[in-house]
């Protein structure tokens, strides 16, 4: 798609849900990318407002506001100061971080749904819904739970059960009950207004499908998912009591729909900011805006917030979706209920100064096109091994270097040999390369490209020797750190969106102010004779102590979670004696076992059991064995089971396994060696 040149660009990062604190999920997925876009744009000197604000309304707030006896209100304050806290420290460089209880945005938001309706945009429908009658409410997804109706998970929500990952509805739950009251909630009718977004469906194919390919394949590939299938009108508001009232006469104890009014805060937060100019940036067709989101919002901002504005007809279309994947955490999904994080706040306790080092490995292991994963060892080896190693050695070799021969001024060029004019045609191409990587959301590659100029300057140093060249040709050494040098001054540009706090300490080390991104490949920024500061560490070693540490927090609160899950399930009814003979339990050897093709979580047994004859039995215990760990083990199974097949394998009985209090699975097996065949009773 051909660039098209804009006067101004307007960015926003995801409003974060202001019930709980920042983890690193959220600056890797979305506040990091953002801030290195919005910072490279401002050393450009191009126009450009990075807008933020906590999204404040919804039911999982109400949830935690009932649960610690508190309002809403009170939540929203304490979590909207922290998160904001975070961002500041982090460096996260919002022109403006905000909120959407502030009176800019319920202004804003009521009036753009109340331009919709009296504009004939939105459907007003009647449906049921589940009521709580001792409550007197409707219920919200998360305020019913029940019985998942796939994995038979007692606790699953109304619109998702976290044990087995399914999205549902509530009327899929077996046995559902409020979350208010306990009781079992009723079927009742209710009014809402809906945007129908089958009327956007042509048009949203042909703006994402046709004008919008270069977006990222995650993107792309799940809008396309959507717009294949037929889009349904969407309820934009609740029956609720904490959010923005609906404007519309007979909507009493309605509030608009969350998911219609957070996406509107980017809008009014900018009329905060710029009450006298915010519509240039979101109405003017001469400005850019990208929002940068985490892969659960990509509906949301792809689909539903563009046809909302469609539907308004005044406002600007975003230009780019560049949403980021998942980040794991130590190979396990991070949960904030479980507390399976790292929080920002806690981080900086920890490692006091080192913002930089958590932004550089959270962008080198940006989840920019799959799901990725931080562990405290990765942490460790890539402060030790490239920000020490690299980065920091090569600056302080310099710098080190000048102040032992020039006491810390910077001597001038000589001569320069074909090794020279080669390092500077290298540093002429380093702002290209950067450059082209950050204009097409490439933040991975782009900070690797900067870190490549610290490479080039090691190697430069390393071959030039200057100590050995000091005794016999002090000119030489003269161009070697002049050189160098400029090399370190480019560096601090370089990383500069990536990195600001060590940029600004380097600036500091070289005594100069704040460059502009042009200057970036320039070989004549720092002059001879200018006097650098005293010599300090950029970066430190991280020790393994330090890690260990945090991996045993981790390995705490792994226990505790499973502490805190152990639940024993309720004893089944009673049985007669003769209903369990009718079981015939063995004793199987396992002779042979392999994974079933096709097939994640089966396993496919060969058993003896005792007749003479091979048994085969599939089992779905995959994910929890590897088959070399079970051959040769003398397992319980039901023999006289009637045999069904399984991805076209007949399994000739069942395989006693334990479930675990957190899901996983134990094969049962007998203490003492028995021959196959043994009957279990």
């Amino acid at each position: 798609m051909e660039q098209k040149n804009y006067k101004r660009t307007t960015v926003t990062a995801a409003l974060p849900y202001a019930n709980g604190g920042v983890h690193i999920g959220h600056l890797a997925g979305v506040y990091v990318p953002a801030d290195i876009f919005a910072r490279y744009l401002r050393l450009k000197k191009e126009d450009v407002v990075f807008i933020g604000g906590s999204d404040e309304h919804g039911v999982p707030i109400t949830i935690r506001a009932k649960k610690e006896g508190i309002t809403p209100q009170d939540v929203v304050d304490r979590y909207h100061t922290l998160i904001k806290q975070s961002f500041e420290d982090f460096g996260i460089s919002f022109d403006i971080y905000s909120r959407t209880t502030s009176d800019t945005h319920r202004r804003l938001a009521s009036d753009f749904f109340k331009k919709l309706y009296e504009d004939g945009q939105l459907l007003e429908k009647e449906s049921e819904q589940y009521y709580d009658e001792e409550a007197h409410q409707f219920l919200a997804d998360r305020y019913i739970m029940g019985e998942c109706p796939h994995c038979h998970n007692e606790g699953a929500y109304g619109d998702q059960c976290e044990k087995c990952g399914r999205d549902l509805a509530p009327t899929e739950l077996i046995n559902p009950r409020s979350t208010i009251s306990g009781s079992q909630p009723v079927m009742k009718k209710t009014k809402n207004w809906y945007l129908p977004l089958n009327d956007y469906q042509q048009w949203l194919k042909e703006w994402i499908l046709e004008g919008h390919q270069e977006w990222r394949p995650n993107v792309y590939g799940q809008c396309k998912s959507w717009l294949d299938l037929d889009l349904q009108p969407r309820a934009m508001t609740r029956d609720l009591d904490w959010g923005i009232p609906v404007p519309v006469e007979g909507a009493e104890g309605k509030v608009l729909y969350v998911w219609f009014d957070a996406p509107i805060g980017y809008i009014s937060n900018t009329k905060e900011l710029l009450p006298d100019s915010w519509e240039k940036w979101w109405k003017d067709p001469e400005t850019r805006l990208v929002h940068f989101i985490g892969k659960d919002n990509i509906v949301f901002h792809c689909i539903v917030f563009p046809s909302m504005l469609k539907a308004h007809g005044d406002y600007i279309l975003p230009e780019n979706v560049p949403s980021n994947e998942f980040l794991n955490l130590e190979d396990a999904k991070i949960s904030t209920s479980k507390n399976w994080a790292v929080w920002l706040h806690e981080y900086l306790v920890d490692f006091p100064g080192k913002q930089d080092v958590l932004r550089y490995v959270l962008t080198a292991n940006a989840p920019e096109t799959k799901d990725n994963n931080f562990t405290w060892k990765d942490f460790q080896d890539r402060n030790n091994n490239e920000l020490v190693a690299v980065y920091g050695n090569f600056v302080n070799r310099a710098l080190q270097l000048t102040k032992k021969y020039f006491d810390g001024v910077v001597p001038a060029c000589g001569e320069l040999t074909d090794f020279d004019k080669q390092i500077f045609d290298e540093l002429k191409e380093v702002k290209e390369k950067v450059e082209s990587l950050l204009n097409v959301y490439k933040f991975r590659d782009a900070q690797k490209e900067a870190m490549n100029l610290a490479r080039i300057g090691n190697k430069y140093i390393a071959e030039c020797e200057p100590w050995k060249v000091w005794k016999e040709d002090p000119k030489r050494v003269e161009t070697i750190l002049y050189i160098s040098l400029q090399l370190v001054a480019n560096l601090a540009i370089a990383f500069e969106p990536f990195l600001p706090f060590s940029s600004d300490k380097l600036r500091r080390l070289i005594n100069l102010d704040r460059f502009d991104w042009n200057e970036l490949g320039n070989a004549e920024l720092l002059k001879p004779g200018h006097q650098l500061a005293e010599p300090e560490l950029l970066f430190e070693k991280i020790e393994d102590e330090t890690i260990e540490a945090q991996l045993k927090k981790l390995d705490d609160i792994k226990k505790e979670n499973e502490a805190a899950a152990y639940k024993a399930k309720e004893i089944k009814p009673n049985i007669e004696f003769s209903e369990f003979e009718k079981l015939d339990i063995r004793v199987g050897y396992i002779k042979a076992c392999e994974k079933v093709k096709k097939a994640n979580k089966l396993l496919k047994f060969t058993i003896d059991d005792g007749s003479g004859t091979d048994r085969t039995i599939v089992s779905g215990i995959a994910k929890y064995y590897e088959p070399e760990e079970l051959v040769g083990k003398n397992v319980c199974f039901i023999a006289n089971l009637a045999p069904r097949t399984l991805m076209g394998i007949e399994s000739q009985g069942m395989i006693l396994s334990a479930e675990n209090f957190n899901g996983d699975l134990s094969v049962t097996t007998v203490l003492r060696d028995v021959k196959p065949g043994s009957q279990v009773g």
